[in-house]
């Protein structure tokens, strides 16, 4: 039986793309784009949304630790924007496809004229069999980088969910360095279960989302749990699944037990 071609949107998170040195993880970055530039090859329409500009440009500069200054930040930010880029469209390029870069702020998306545009970019670049690489804008938005959060915008977790619904998605997945949704913090509750699927998002399952964790990425569980409300509401499925297995997306993408499934109901 052939395979239902899916439009999926793939989140990566800092956590997953950056080592401990706020230096790329080239092998990380590079097993996504191949396995990205596969499920396109199959027929997939696929979208990424990528972190990380502020964490990789602070490496690029030299600077000893994340700026605090909010114009750094963002000057920091314009810097490892470039060069993600860079190495996105080297990688992409060496297995035959193209990318194309699309950068957001909260008022892109909220204005409907504005969302349609983009709406109709998408639907474009993806008639093409291009790959969008999404970012929130940085240099421009302060939503994220300056308060931790905002009524729109303000982490990649709601941003990729947010493209998920303005572009039609079937699948959203986010790749995080957790492997999923548990019963309890699996930190300090070593008994913690792994959930595999949600079909509705009760008290008991926002209750088990905690704080922001110690990652150097600004999501929590809480915000991927703010993702899925919104994915699901879209009529788009949406799979919490840990970044170092990047093979696991071809099961994902199969409907295999992976991670922890949000089902939206269609």
């Amino acid at each position: 039986m052939e395979q239902r071609k899916q439009r999926i949107v793939v989140k990566v998170g800092t956590s997953t793309l950056t080592h401990d040195s706020g230096a790329l993880d080239l092998r990380s970055m590079e097993q996504l784009v191949r396995v990205l530039s596969d499920l396109s090859g199959a027929g997939h329409e696929v979208i990424l949304v990528t972190s990380g500009a502020i964490a990789v440009g602070t490496a690029r500069l030299g600077l000893p630790e994340r700026p605090k200054e909010l114009r750094m930040k963002q000057a920091a930010a314009a810097v490892g924007q470039c060069r993600m880029m860079h190495l996105y469209d080297k990688l992409f390029s060496e297995y035959n496809r193209s990318m194309a870069q699309i950068l957001l702020t909260g008022d892109d998306v909220e204005d409907p004229e504005r969302a349609a545009h983009l709406r109709s970019t998408f639907s474009a670049l993806l008639e093409m069999k291009v790959i969008p690489v999404v970012n929130e804008n940085d240099s421009v938005s302060s939503a994220e980088i300056e308060t931790g959060h905002h009524k729109v915008l303000g982490d990649n977790d709601t941003l990729s969910a947010i493209v998920a619904e303005l572009c039609q998605a079937d699948l959203l997945i986010l790749l995080s360095d957790i492997d999923g949704l548990y019963s309890a913090d699996p930190k300090s509750h070593p008994d913690a279960a792994l959930l595999h699927q949600v079909r509705e998002l009760t008290p008991e399952i926002l209750e088990m989302a905690g704080g922001a964790g110690s990652w150097r990425g600004t999501g929590g569980m809480s915000t991927k749990l703010s993702a899925a409300r919104i994915a699901m509401a879209a009529g788009c499925d949406m799979v919490i699944t840990n970044g170092a297995r990047m093979t696991d997306l071809y099961g994902i993408v199969d409907g295999q037990d992976i991670g922890t499934r949000f089902v939206a109901s269609r």
